[in-house]
């Protein structure tokens, strides 16, 4: 048995205040909020995730936001940046609004694609590049229209504590081809059109502390609930404790964690965002999940207000 994911599902990282998580991710990168709820293990806290119009898997970047937590550390064991994909012809575009919100960026180059490289309020790695793959995000705020809008993830760069291993799983269990290497960067592809590319650094670069501005988990599609009990049972089969299947209401979710020490999800495409509120409504209102809907009253009183600003 072999199997192949078609790539990157969601990215869950932990931030710091939510409104300056709403402001920038909504109204800096034009994202759109897709899901108001809260952790399901911490209700008390807001669990946001943006994405394209649709909230497509390969779009969407989650956040736990503590406003009081301590400072996390990027490094190995985690996804040290974020990739995002923007049309073709639609960097100069980016590099210009990077500007006019004074976000200090970068140049790069890797594997022959030029980068913009630059943090969000929290210290979260991202980078903005130019790909040809991925439908064109429809989502309209502001400046940001569907020719330079995000239309995703590009992938990520992961940071390991054992990358040879990492390299392994990557290839031999999750199904990912082998493109390239360059550098301290080996460059690995799914089947997808958009959170297919994921660059693996070759040398480890420090072990990484969980906290505010670092990825907690990333996790990979599976195309249905079958698909990922198939999943559960052959990652268990290669050596990695997998835990049991946990509702999110919006995907079903295994986890396990790889030997280079980053926590992987396996997450199902169905049901999706819209199934608890209209496509067209989606992210206006605080959704619960059925065992804190008796509490909704106490958690909003608790949960800090947020509003999605178009800032230009």
């Amino acid at each position: 048995m072999s199997k192949k994911t078609m790539g990157i599902h969601h990215i869950t990282a932990i931030v710091g205040h939510p409104q300056e998580n709403v402001d920038f991710y909504a109204g800096v990168l034009g994202l759109r909020l897709v899901k108001r709820t809260v952790n399901f293990d911490d209700p008390g806290t807001y669990h946001l995730y943006f994405g394209n119009e649709g909230g497509k898997p390969g779009t969407i970047i989650t956040f736990f936001p503590w406003a009081d937590a301590y400072q996390g550390k990027i490094g190995d064991g985690q996804v040290g940046v974020t990739t995002y994909a923007v049309p073709k012809g639609a960097l100069d575009f980016w590099e210009a609004r990077l500007d006019k919100f004074k976000i200090a960026f970068t140049k790069t180059e890797r594997f022959g694609e030029k980068y913009l490289e630059f943090d969000d309020p929290h210290g979260l790695h991202l980078e903005i590049v130019e790909r040809e793959d991925g439908e064109n995000n429809s989502w309209t705020i502001g400046e940001v229209t569907p020719e330079v809008a995000i239309k995703g993830f590009g992938g990520a760069i992961l940071f390991s504590a054992q990358p040879d291993k990492t390299a392994e799983l990557l290839e031999k269990v999750m199904g990912l081809e082998f493109v390239k290497k360059e550098g301290d960067f080996i460059r690995y592809r799914s089947t997808a059109d958009i959170g297919n590319i994921v660059d693996l650094k070759a040398v480890p670069t420090g072990r990484g502390r969980m906290g505010v501005g670092t990825v907690h988990h990333i996790a990979w599609r599976a195309f249905d609930d079958n698909d990922q009990l198939d999943w559960q049972k052959y990652v268990a089969t290669n050596g990695y404790n997998v835990t049991p299947v946990q509702d999110r209401n919006y995907f079903n979710a295994i986890y396990f964690r790889e030997h280079g020490e980053i926590l992987f999800e396996i997450a199902t495409d169905p049901p999706g965002f819209a199934h608890d509120e209209s496509q067209e409504t989606m992210g206006q209102q605080l959704m619960l999940p059925e065992q804190y809907e008796q509490y909704r009253e106490q958690l909003e009183h608790r949960l800090v207000p947020i509003h999605v600003n178009e800032l230009d």
